[in-house]
């Protein structure tokens, strides 16, 4: 694979990757467990009376699950952004003759 960015911009993308990947998995559990910090980043709508209760639970129930995955996913996207440049800094690495000066 070409090298296309070099060791320092390879090097912030991989810690980036890293932070990306554990937030977004803990946010991701937080969402699958129903956490009440983060019922106000549901996408859940206001027009529900007061006898609309069971279809406002089932609702909110679905938007958690949602944010859930969707936190997975993004996680994962990070996952990949992390092994390239992972590789990228690795080629970096191998392709200078003396250790890496920052």
């Amino acid at each position: 694979m070409a090298l296309f960015c070099g060791p320092k911009l390879s090097l912030c993308c991989l810690l980036l990757s890293v932070w990306g990947v554990i937030q977004l998995s803990l946010m991701g559990v937080f969402f699958y467990m129903r956490s009440v910090a983060l019922f106000e980043d549901l996408q859940v709508g206001e027009e529900y009376g007061p006898n609309d209760l069971v279809e406002f639970f089932t609702d909110v129930d679905q938007a958690y699950t949602q944010g859930a995955y969707n936190s997975w996913i993004a996680a994962c996207l990070y996952v990949i952004t992390f092994l390239v440049s992972a590789q990228q800094f690795y080629s970096n690495y191998k392709s200078s003759s003396s250790p890496m000066a920052f």
